[in-house]
């Protein structure tokens, strides 16, 4: 059986996904060729070699629409003869888009792929695929009824936090380590390896290196309303957004070959895509499937929570990390180490390549051997995958 390693990955910095945002006057397949550019660039590598690229997006609409991985990679002079293909695991794309590619490397169908991620939110906002429409349906909404229905996902981060027991001061003290993190890190050239930039932003444009828990507690509770407050007495009201990931504008890319193609075209791995996983988990808390996830993938690779070096945990919500910390028992101070999206941002379709770009960097400057990125998604799904230095 073939092994799926890891020669590169490269992100841009993330902007501020409203308009005025650094790049907003940028088209989504713009943005994500300079990933796709960047990706072949660093390696030296003839893009007629990438036997496919296959790519994350979330809001494939408009200007995302019509399989936008297709055109990012024309947009950025790759051949014609590279396919491309758009993939939809909500908060997960790009992060699936990486399974995708291992297990075509594994499986022998493919020699080079390229995993890539792309969100504009400030031409693309959230929510706008749905079309204003109901995606549900009539059987999903009655076979939930007696729970009281779905909810959006901010009323599922306060379930989260209610059923956890965790105090708005836990979040709050969270989200303002995450941009402490990543404030250090870009000062202390973390990231500069793994970054290509755009325009003039020079570093991720949501990062507020100088709020602090107390900053944080003067926020007002971002998803509280009458309605909601009567449906859910129980809420505390505790998420804010400050410790909720914000919207953004950003693009990400990995390169992964097979063993063989990279002796062949003399590049060199840095990490084995050792195993990955994918769940279902509960639709109303939704958020939660990282647990399970976690645990999937861990049994998959034969390893414990403490054989793990480094995590990268997609701060949707801080109440959701540190539901999964009480859960999983990690050691926080290996989780995010650089910060994570609460403060770097979380570009829905990029968000996983992201994560992967951080957590390789992260292995290297701190010479551990196995990593994890977990990411949760609507619906009540999450993907997980371990991978492992070399």
């Amino acid at each position: 059986m073939n092994s799926a390693v890891i020669v590169d990955a490269v992100r841009t910095p993330l902007a501020k996904g409203k308009p005025g945002g650094a790049y907003s006057e940028i088209h989504p397949v713009d943005l994500h060729a300079q990933a796709l550019r960047a990706i072949a660039e660093r390696n030296d590598l003839d893009p007629a070699e990438i036997d496919d690229v296959i790519s994350g997006a979330v809001g494939q609409v408009g200007e995302q629409s019509g399989n936008t991985a297709r055109w990012a990679l024309l947009a950025a002079g790759y051949p014609e003869s590279v396919p491309g293909v758009t993939v939809d695991r909500q908060c997960g794309s790009s992060q699936q888009a990486l399974h995708f590619a291992a297990q075509g490397v594994i499986a022998g169908a493919y020699d080079v792929a390229v995993a890539s991620g792309i969100e504009s939110m400030s031409r693309i906002p959230i929510g706008s695929q749905t079309l204003g429409k109901d995606f549900a349906g009539p059987q999903v909404h009655a076979r939930y009824a007696e729970q009281r229905g779905l909810v959006p996902q901010g009323i599922s981060a306060e379930l989260i936090a209610k059923k956890w027991n965790l105090s708005r001061a836990q979040l709050d003290e969270f989200s303002a380590t995450s941009h402490e993190r990543a404030a250090r890190a870009w000062k202390d050239g973390l990231f500069d390896s793994q970054v290509t930039f755009v325009n003039d932003l020079l570093t991720d444009e949501t990062i507020r290196p100088a709020t602090t828990a107390e900053v944080l507690a003067g926020l007002k509770p971002a998803f509280w309303s009458e309605d909601w407050a009567t449906a859910y007495p129980e809420i505390d009201w505790k998420v804010t957004a400050g410790n909720s990931s914000p919207v953004n504008d950003g693009a990400a890319a990995v390169l992964v070959t097979s063993e063989d193609a990279a002796s062949r075209l003399g590049l060199k791995p840095r990490a084995r895509v050792h195993s990955f996983a994918v769940v279902g988990d509960d639709p109303i808390l939704m958020l939660t499937g990282i647990i399970p996830a976690t645990e999937n993938v861990l049994a998959r690779a034969g390893l414990t929570i403490e054989d793990i070096d480094a995590f990268e945990v997609n701060e949707a919500f801080a109440s959701v990390v540190l539901a999964w910390q009480a859960e999983t028992g990690a050691d926080l101070d290996k989780v995010n180490v650089n910060g994570g999206a609460i403060a770097i941002g979380h570009p829905l379709g990029a968000s996983g390549a992201r994560l992967t770009t951080t957590l390789l960097n992260v292995l290297e400057q701190r010479e551990g051997r196995y990593g994890l990125q977990v990411m949760c998604e609507a619906g009540g799904l999450a993907n997980a995958t371990i991978i492992e230095r070399l």
